[in-house]
């Protein structure tokens, strides 16, 4: 059984209109893509509410998710730019033992 996901092309969409219109033009290209992933809603979010605040941000990364697709991309990042674990953490706001984490994770599969 798939757990549904909420439509966050259309909560991002209604956040937009409602509060911030002027960032509609900026968000326009990942709204319009039909498959919104993981790092999709990263990037908005981070585009319509900035990462000023640090306490904020720490408190956020308790709660995010990641699905396969998401984590791949981001090993894949990870080995075409050469980067290490840090780098790569310190570049997705991540920590470094989830990266660990997922290397070993998706090498033995």
């Amino acid at each position: 059984m798939k757990k549904s996901q909420p439509n966050y092309k259309q909560i991002y969409r209604d956040i937009i209109l409602k509060k911030y219109p002027e960032k509609m033009n900026t968000c326009q290209l990942i709204l319009e893509k039909t498959n919104f992933s993981m790092l999709d809603v990263i990037n908005i979010n981070n585009m319509i509410f900035g990462t000023n605040n640090k306490d904020i941000l720490i408190n956020n990364q308790k709660f995010k998710s990641y699905d396969e697709s998401t984590v791949l991309y981001i090993l894949d990042y990870q080995r075409k730019n050469r980067l290490n674990n840090s780098q790569v953490a310190n570049h997705f706001k991540l920590s470094r033992n989830s990266i660990a984490k997922w290397k070993k994770y998706f090498q033995l599969r």
